[in-house]
């Protein structure tokens, strides 16, 4: 069985789109995957509930209890080594991650990113697309790679931008295409990935 790990910061709610169509797509007997564990880097995440309700195991670990990045993130990695992973997904995960934690898990990092890449790495993506003049935005699922939302391309969703978005406005349509883009593309992804089960 193929474990897949989520990493979140706050409410989960693609974790949750993730959750809910492994369930309903029946991802054990037809991919030979499950979602093992949800772990947040914040006890009050939201997200952790809804886990626990669907009965997959959740850790906290809190960041702020670390001196450094790495001290967290070699923690981060030993937690999530106990559950042997075969794909480490970032939903909402709200940290930048080490080089040696992405190298660690090399070719099974996965996250989403709310804007077409490698347009508009890094945070503000709704603001910064409306300030650019985009007709188009979306997200994109990639690969984590050392830099910052420039590892390989897995998929993407496009949304219009319309005449009176707001940076609100852009989020919320395009969260609806990341609970529908991401959970997709994890499935392509295990079914063409020699990941070690």
């Amino acid at each position: 069985m193929k474990n897949i790990v989520i990493l979140i910061s706050g409410g989960g709610s693609n974790m949750a789109a993730i959750v809910r169509a492994a369930q309903q797509q029946h991802w054990a007997t037809r991919l030979g995957a499950r979602v093992a564990a949800v772990i947040s880097n914040k006890a009050d995440a939201k997200g952790l509930a809804l886990a626990r309700a669907q009965g997959i195991a959740t850790a906290v670990l809190d960041h702020k209890a670390f001196g450094s990045r790495e001290e967290f993130d070699t923690a981060l990695a030993a937690l999530i080594d106990q559950y042997e992973p075969s794909l480490v997904v970032l939903a909402g995960f709200m940290r930048i991650l080490t080089p040696g934690f992405v190298q660690h898990y090399a070719g099974r990092l996965l996250n989403i990113h709310p804007s077409l890449l490698p347009a508009f790495t890094g945070l503000h993506t709704h603001q910064r697309a409306l300030d650019a003049g985009c007709q188009f935005a979306g997200a994109t699922v990639h690969q984590v790679t050392a830099e910052l939302d420039v590892g390989p391309i897995l998929a993407q969703a496009v949304v219009p931008v319309l005449p009176n978005d707001s940076a609100d406005t852009l989020a919320a349509r395009i969260l609806t295409q990341e609970h529908l883009l991401y959970p997709k593309a994890i499935a392509q992804f295990l079914q063409t990935s020699t990941a070690p089960t």
